[in-house]
């Protein structure tokens, strides 16, 4: 449970640089962004992996 929390924080970190990309045209902010999301891939990809093992158990 911990890895939902850890993705959950993050993606709750995200959202000052989501409102200046979308609200502001700030595009630093969208590089910033786009380098979050492939990381929160990464993660959702090793929960995917974790619960998969425990299943199968």
């Amino acid at each position: 449970m911990s890895k939902f929390e850890q993705l959950r924080n993050f993606v709750a970190e995200l959202e000052a640089d989501f409102e200046k990309f979308y609200e502001k045209g700030n595009k630093a902010a969208g590089t910033r962004v786009r380098k979050a999301m492939q990381e929160l891939k990464k993660m959702a990809q090793d929960i995917r992996v974790d619960i998969q093992s425990k299943k199968n158990d």
